[in-house]
């Protein structure tokens, strides 16, 4: 069994780039099933969370293609996409 703790330190790859796209901040989780659908990756742009727009990447669960010990690969195909969050007001 893994932790959110334990998978919010890998760093996450794209395999065919060799990329780095960052570290999960979330989990999308389908309720009814009880399961994870997608992974939330925040923008990497922002400064500890305060600065830039509060964007954040979710990636499909079947673009997984391994968790090692230290990251989390990923393929390309159906990029992944580009959710804004906007804060409560």
């Amino acid at each position: 069994m893994i932790t959110l703790s334990e998978l919010q330190i890998k760093d996450i790859i794209i395999v065919e780039e060799g990329r780095r796209l960052g570290n999960i901040t979330d989990l999308e989780i389908d309720e009814e099933r009880g399961r994870i659908t997608h992974l939330v990756v925040g923008n990497k742009g922002k400064v500890m969370g305060l600065f830039g727009k509060d964007e954040e990447i979710t990636i499909p669960w079947d673009q997984i293609l391994t968790i090692g010990t230290d990251v989390i690969l990923i393929r390309k195909s159906g990029n992944p996409q580009l959710a804004t969050s906007h804060p409560v007001e």
